[in-house]
């Protein structure tokens, strides 16, 4: 017998944020979240000042897509940065 299928729950969480004096909300993946609270914590700030940061020279409409953008980019050099050379 087939089991019905169920809707996958959407990994997705949105955050209320303040982007300098102005609030606003980011709607991104746990990991990609994490990832910048772990970001903001070795530059000493906060996730909201990264965010403004991040918002400030970021070249996509969205926001949340900068975010992740963003963190994926940290992570993209941390790899490289350990890859041997020759």
């Amino acid at each position: 017998m087939i089991s019905p299928k169920r809707p996958m729950k959407s990994l997705v969480v949105k955050r209320s944020i303040y982007v300098g004096d102005h609030k606003t909300s980011v709607s991104v993946e746990d990991e990609f979240w994490k990832g910048l609270v772990e970001t903001a914590k070795e530059r000493g700030v906060s996730p909201s000042e990264l965010i403004t940061s991040i918002n400030a020279t970021r070249r996509h409409a969205n926001l949340s897509s900068a975010v992740r953008l963003f963190v994926l980019k940290r992570y993209q050099m941390q790899i490289a940065a350990h890859k041997p050379r020759g």
